[in-house]
């Protein structure tokens, strides 16, 4: 029974807010925040989606959480909650993992950061700050480390595409070049010092992303000076859509779609970033249990070939016109000029080039099985 008492919980705002409002950007809102999604008077989606492929775009991810883990058994607890091996992580180098469920389901997945010896950073996602951070705490309890949340200690942008480093370099004094992707450095960026800037993104492209202090000034000033960096490449602002678009080419996974509490890793085709053999963590014996059991459900890239836009949550039929999965994400891929999808489907029905169709507005479309990920960034 509700009651006048109850409250909706506000709407939160990164310390960018004002400035993305300034800038003319339609705003909404996302996992309880509000974002841009598109900056109309620079092209929109679209011409972000396209600045990102050929030149560059510039993100504000600030709603992004952060996870400090330190202590003399930070090595042991970051290898208990995750499935990546975070043991082989040199000091200055990032992985992509998971926080998994003891059913081997997740709870979200994660960039770990080697910050030191025994000191980790793990980025998470906006939606799942609390939930992320109590479960990291409550099951790091039985080390002799601590946990601590950052979430609201930093701005984040991401600059992103084939010239993020040009652009950058501008406004540095850390050697972008001698940073591998998913590694990191720490440098003085717009005369702050000690920034981390480590090279990971969720565009598919190369790219950096950038950690300054919250602080809404200091955060303002920093996104006016990448913006102006930024002109001598045409780069642009770019919004959620873009950010939506750009990862579901490179097939990266967005939790609640992908990944959620009821998928669980082989399902979700993310095997080789789950290492079994480095020992026990949580969710292992159940992902043992299920790999035995073998697959039910899989992961397949579809390509319509007919004429309409598979979106999340749509049907998936089979030529007869059978049920038989849904469609996770889609979209048109502005860069690929193509109508795409990931769906999970049955392994059987997951082979390159298996014909099936998508039910949008009670019609099967047609669409077919292909290669993913639908887009790789070419070799320089």
């Amino acid at each position: 029974m509700s009651s006048s008492l109850e409250t909706t919980p506000a709407i939160r705002k990164t310390a960018l807010n004002a400035v993305h409002r300034g800038m003319g950007a339609r705003m909404v809102e996302f996992n309880g925040w509000e974002m841009p999604v598109e900056y109309p008077a620079t092209g929109g989606l679209i011409a972000e989606h396209l600045a990102v492929r050929t030149r560059a775009g510039i993100f504000d991810v600030s709603h992004m959480g952060d996870i400090r883990i330190a202590g003399p058994q930070a090595v042991e607890a970051t290898q208990h909650i995750t499935m990546n091996d975070a043991s082989r992580l040199a000091i200055g180098q990032a992985q992509y993992s998971a926080l998994l469920y003891p059913q081997g389901t997740f709870v979200d997945d994660v960039i770990v950061h080697r910050l030191g010896e025994r000191e980790f950073l793990l980025v998470i996602n906006a939606g799942t700050r609390e939930k992320d951070f109590n479960w990291v705490h409550e099951n790091v309890r039985g080390f002799n480390c601590t946990a601590e949340n950052l979430s609201d200690d930093f701005t984040q942008i991401a600059i992103q595409g084939p010239r993020a480093q040009e652009l950058l370099q501008q406004l540095t004094d850390a050697d972008l070049g001698g940073v591998k992707f998913y590694w990191f450095t720490h440098g003085t960026l717009c005369g702050l010092k000690s920034i981390l800037i480590a090279r990971t993104g969720y565009t598919a492209e190369d790219g950096f992303e950038i950690y300054v202090p919250a602080d809404e000034a200091t955060s303002a000033r920093v996104w006016n000076e990448v913006l102006k960096a930024g002109r001598e490449f045409n780069a642009l602002p770019c919004g959620l859509g873009a950010r939506n678009t750009l990862r579901l080419e490179g097939r990266l996974p967005l939790y609640g779609h992908e990944i959620s509490e009821s998928i669980n890793v082989w399902e979700a085709g993310l095997d080789r970033f789950c290492k079994m053999e480095k020992g026990d963590f949580v969710g292992r014996s159940a992902l043992e249990r299920a790999r035995a059991a073998g697959l039910k459900r899989t992961l397949a890239g579809l390509e319509m070939v007919e004429r309409g836009i598979a979106r999340d949550g749509y049907k998936v039929l089979d030529e007869g016109g059978r049920e038989v999965g849904y469609v996770t994400s889609g979209s048109h891929a502005p860069f690929l000029k193509k109508n795409i999808a990931v769906a999970y489907v049955p392994p059987s029905l997951a082979e390159i080039g298996t014909q099936l169709r998508v039910e949008i507005r009670g019609q099967g479309v047609g669409a077919k099985v292909v290669p993913t990920p639908f887009y790789r960034r070419p070799k320089k």
